[in-house]
C-alpha cells in the first residue's frame, strides 16, 4: 500500500481547513498558497471532498470551502478511502476482487487480512483533530 499524492494532499487540505475554521469559507487560492499545492490539482481533490460532503463550498465573493463537521468527526481512514483506489496490502483483498483460486490453501491469507485490519483500525482511529495537535516528528503509537 502506497498513499498517493492525492491522498496526502487531501489530508493537508483538511487539516488546513480545520486549523482555520474560525475564518469561515476559505478561498481555494488561499489554501493552495498556504499548502504549496497547484490550484488546478487542488481543484480535483476538493471536488472529491465536496461530492462526499466532507466539505461545503460557496461560490462568489466571500466564497470558498469549509468543513461540514467538527475535526474530531473526520478520520484519516475516511479521507484516504475517498482518494485512494485501494488501501488493501495485497490485490486479493481489494474491494470487488475475485476470489483467488488459491485462497483455500493460501498460507499467507490470514497474515494479509490481519495487516489489512491493523491498517484500517489505525487510520480509522486517527482524526483531523489528532493531526492538528500532533508534533510534526510523529505519533507515539505502538502497533
Amino acid at each position: 500500500m502506497l498513499i498517493s499524492t492525492k491522498g496526502r494532499y487531501a489530508l493537508r487540505v483538511m487539516i488546513d481547513l480545520a486549523e482555520h475554521q474560525a475564518d469561515g469559507f476559505i478561498p481555494l487560492r488561499t489554501i493552495a498558497q498556504r499548502q504549496g499545492i497547484s490550484e488546478k490539482y487542488l481543484e480535483s481533490i476538493i471536488k472529491l471532498l465536496v461530492k462526499a460532503k466532507l466539505l461545503a463550498g460557496l461560490r462568489g465573493k466571500g466564497g470558498g470551502y469549509r468543513l461540514t463537521m467538527a475535526p474530531e468527526q473526520y478520520t484519516v481512514g475516511s479521507i484516504l478511502r475517498l482518494t485512494e483506489d485501494s488501501m488493501a496490502p495485497v490485490s486479493c483483498l481489494e474491494p470487488g476482487a475475485e476470489v483467488c483460486s488459491r485462497s483455500g490453501e493460501c498460507r499467507t491469507l490470514a497474515l494479509w487480512r490481519g495487516l489489512d485490519k491493523v491498517i484500517s483500525d489505525y487510520l480509522n482511529g486517527v482524526t483531523l483533530a489528532d493531526l492538528m495537535h500532533t508534533d510534526p516528528e510523529g505519533f507515539d503509537y505502538v502497533i
